[in-house]
C-alpha cells in the first residue's frame, strides 16, 4: 500500500514541477502577470479606453469616473499607509534578493523576478495616477496618459520577460542533471 502513496506523490510532483524555471507553470503565471498588468491601467480595463476613444460621449463619461476612483484609492493608499507599504515592500524584496541570489534560492529567484518589476509598475502607476489628479486631465489628454502609462508598463513587461527567460534558460542548462558545468 506504501508503493502507491509515493508513486502518486511522485507522480504529482512531476505534474507541478518544484523547480521553478523548468515548470510550464511558472510560465504561465508569468504570462498572465503581465497580461493582466497591461490590461488594467490604474485599474480601468484597456477595451474602456478604446472605447471612450471610439464612441466618446457617455463611454468617456465612464472612463473619466472609473479613473477617478481608481485614482483616488490608490492615492488614499499612498498617503495613509504609503510609508508602511514601502518598508514591507523594501523588506520583501530584501529577504527574496538575499535568498535568491546569496543563498541561491530558485523559488526566491522566480518570485523575485516577477515581483521586482511589477514594484516598478507599481511605482509607475502611483506617479501617473497623482499626475493625473494634479492636472485634472480629462477627455483626450486623460486617454493619452493612460496609454503613455500601458506603453510603459508593457516595455517593462517585454524586458522583464526577456531578462527572466534569459535567466530561466541559463538556470536550466547549468543546473540539469546531465548539464552541470
Amino acid at each position: 500500500m506504501r508503493k502507491n502513496i509515493v508513486d502518486w506523490t511522485d507522480t504529482l510532483f512531476e505534474l507541478i514541477d518544484m523547480r521553478s524555471f523548468s515548470s510550464l507553470w511558472y510560465w504561465v503565471a508569468l504570462a498572465v502577470a503581465w497580461s493582466t498588468a497591461s490590461h488594467w491601467i490604474l485599474g480601468v480595463p484597456f477595451d474602456m479606453i478604446t472605447r471612450a476613444r471610439r464612441h466618446e460621449g457617455q463611454a468617456q463619461i465612464d472612463l473619466e469616473d472609473i479613473t477617478r476612483i481608481n485614482i483616488n484609492r490608490l492615492l488614499m493608499i499612498g498617503r495613509v499607509s504609503g510609508l508602511w507599504l514601502l518598508g514591507f515592500v523594501a523588506f520583501a524584496h530584501t529577504a527574496l534578493l538575499l535568498l535568491a541570489f546569496w543563498y541561491w534560492v530558485e523559488l526566491a529567484q522566480a518570485v523575485e523576478l516577477i515581483a521586482l518589476p511589477m514594484t516598478f509598475v507599481g511605482f509607475l502607476s502611483l506617479a501617473a495616477a497623482r499626475g493625473i489628479e494634479q492636472d485634472t486631465l480629462e477627455g483626450e489628454a486623460l486617454r493619452r496618459r493612460l496609454m503613455r502609462h500601458r506603453f510603459w508598463v508593457q516595455l517593462i513587461g517585454m524586458l522583464a520577460i526577456f531578462v527572466t527567460a534569459m535567466f530561466g534558460m541559463y538556470q536550466n542548462f547549468v543546473f540539469a542533471p546531465g548539464f552541470g558545468f
